[in-house]
This record gives C-alpha cells, structure tokens and sequence, in this order.
C-alpha cells in the first residue's frame, strides 16, 4: 500500500516519542509498503543521519513542514492532512488525533495510534469523532491498560470498532550474535567486573536517584548508564562526585544503531521506574507505558530487574524478570546481589525474554496494524 504517516515528533531527536514514530515507519517500508512520514519542522536532515541515529536499514521518504505553533497540533495537523491528500495515499497512519479526524473527514482509511489518554479541551470530542467515523478507521493503544482507560474516560462503545493493543517492539536482527557481558565490555572500553546497565532518558520517575543509592551500597556492583540529555548527565555526574560513587559509567546518548552493544555489556538491566513516570511530551506513563527499552533488554538475553507495575507485566513475568517495589531500595539491593551470585539464574532469566520477545518485533506489530487495510 502506499501510506503516509504523520507525527507530531520532531526528526531527529532522542526523545523517545521520535524513536518509536522512526520505528513503526520503518517496519511498514520493511514489509513493502511505500512509506512516507511527515513531520513537523523548518529544515530537513539527509537520510544517512537519520539512519545512523535511530538504527535504520530500510529507506523511506520523510518531508517536514513548517507549522504555527501557536495552533499547537492543529496547524500541522491542517498542513500534513493536505499534503497527503495530495498523495493519495490508500491509508494514512498517524499519532495524531486532529490529523486522524481530518483525515477520515476527507475519506482516507486512517489508523490513529495513540500512547497516552485524550487531553486539551477538545481531545475527548476528538476521539469521539474518530471513533464514530464512516470511513475505515483502526485505534492501536500499547498496553491493554490504555485501551480500557480510553474507553471508560470517553464513553465508548467497544463494540463499535476494533481497538488493538499493539505494544511496542524491537529490531532481533540488530540483537544477533551479541557477545558476551565480558567481551563487550572490553570492546566498548568499560571497566570489567559485574554490571548492572541502564539505557534510557534521566526524566523523574525514571529511578535515577535510586540507581545512585544502590551504586553508594553496592561498591562491589559496576552501573552503566546509557543516554540521557547533555545537562542531565553533567548533573549526575557532579552529584556522583560530590557523593564519592566511584562505580558508575555514564555515557550520554548513543546511537540507536549501536545501543545492543552497551546493553550487552550489562549482566542484569534495570528498569527502575518510579509510581510516576514522565516522558518526553510530559504526562504520567506508569499506568499505560510500554517502555521500548523493555523489549531491547529482552532482545539482548540479560536478566532483568523492573519496578512492579501492573502494565509491566502485560508483557513481563517472573520467569523473565524478578520485580521490586520501586520505593523500596533493600528489595533493588538485594536482587542485584542474589543474580551477582547467581549465574545459572541470570541466564535462564535471560533465554527466557530473548524466547518470549520473539513476538514483539516492530515488523509483526505493524503487519497485525494494517493487515485489514490491505485489498485482497
């Protein structure tokens, strides 16, 4: 099919809002479609950048368009809608809601995926509209706690239209043949001993503090942390000192194409979220995330350590990961020190997700998402 995406996420950037957009995009063109991803912006970026940046093999057209953000969405919203038109797409998929009812009010099969509940004074309409639309329409959500949430809070009917929860996934080929903790902590440069890693933005609710706290008690543990913005890293890094945590790495951002091998480097990942989780567009996530990061630590076969939220463990169970109270830093200490000890446990643990993860794979959550749009 020929279908164009439109996003609100600013390309290239590291938010995570911009990753998964880049992602989902490029599944589509992997499985043969013609893709084209409109997004906001004054000035374009060659495609060998973005590839580099988010870790891409398939190439796909992206266009920019300048907007007035003093309309917020509803500007761009206009602009990209009109200029799909113009391109006759046989569907347009997008994560924005005012594009999503522009575009079925100008008859174009639309797929609206959505990843947080409606906001703004018109969001509920909006979604109402969506919802009752004539044209052929499809909502994804990514987690079966946001579809709930988006039915009861805006009065839908859920036997009008299919709603289907498509978590988010990960590339396996880029996670063949990684080696060994050791071995690609030598490759990387990294201080050699057992590794608790971290890939991931410093946002509050991300455990960051609490990452610090186990560092301080566990000197004998080694904690790499991957990403995070310039000035956030420049600030752990001086509290780090200022505290004498000697123990932890941290490396600013990465590029994608080359995060399985700083995760690969980790004996156990962790992902310490808090009871509130913010993210790159804002808002609170811990009840209806599904954390990328999830299904690249399952892809890499490390054992991994998750706060207990229920949404985790839509795709989560204790025979993958061992879960902690995220307020609670004795339980963090101590499941670090028992997969320490514990070799056997953290290679089960770790075959166990690499197993599991082989369903969430952007390319089949992108062939389920538009498999009822395709003509037979």
């Amino acid at each position: 099919m020929k279908i164009v995406c439109i996003a609100a996420s600013f390309v290239p950037s590291n938010a995570a809002n911009s990753i998964q957009v880049l992602k989902a995009a490029h599944a589509l063109a992997i499985l043969g479609h013609d893709v084209t991803l409109l997004v906001p912006g004054d000035s374009s970026a060659a495609w060998e950048d973005i590839q580099r940046q988010y870790g891409l093999a398939q190439a796909f057209e992206i266009h920019w368009i300048r907007e007035n953000l003093s309309f917020r969405r509803y500007d761009f919203a206009i602009k990209a809608v009109y200029t799909a038109r113009r391109m006759a797409p046989d569907m347009v998929y997008t994560w924005v809601l005012q594009a999503a009812v522009l575009s079925l009010w100008r008859g174009m099969p639309t797929i609206l995926e959505l990843h947080d509940r409606t906001a703004g004074t018109f969001g509920p309409w909006l979604l109402r509209k969506f919802w009752g639309a004539k044209t052929q329409h499809r909502l994804l959500t990514n987690s079966a706690a946001l579809k709930q949430l988006l039915i009861a809070e805006n009065g839908l009917d859920a036997e009008q239209t299919e709603v289907l929860v498509a978590p988010n996934g990960v590339e396996l080929e880029r996670y063949q043949g990684l080696q060994s903790p050791e071995k690609a902590r030598a490759a990387l440069g990294l201080p050699e001993g057992f590794t608790a890693g971290y890939t991931g933005h410093f946002y509050a609710g991300r455990g960051i503090a609490l990452m610090a706290g186990l560092a301080k008690a566990l000197p004998e543990v080694r904690f790499l942390w991957v990403g995070g913005k310039p000035d956030d890293v420049a600030q752990w890094k001086a509290h780090l000192q200022s505290a004498s945590i000697e123990n932890v790495v941290l490396t600013g951002f990465v590029d994608n194409a080359v995060l399985p091998q700083y995760q690969a480097a980790a004996d156990v990942l962790l992902m310490p979220y808090g009871t509130t989780i913010a993210g790159s567009g804002g808002g609170d996530s811990a009840e209806i995330a599904s954390p990328m990061k999830m299904f690249e630590y399952m892809a890499a076969g490390r054992a991994i350590i998750s706060s207990d939220l229920p949404v985790i463990h839509e795709v989560l169970n204790e025979d993958m990961a061992v879960f902690c109270p995220p307020d609670n830093p004795g339980a963090w200490k101590n499941a670090l020190l028992k997969f320490k000890g514990d070799q056997d446990m953290r290679q089960r643990m770790g075959e166990a997700a690499s197993e599991v993860v082989k369903q969430y794979t952007w390319r089949n959550r992108q062939e389920k998402a538009v498999r009822k749009f395709i003509k037979q």
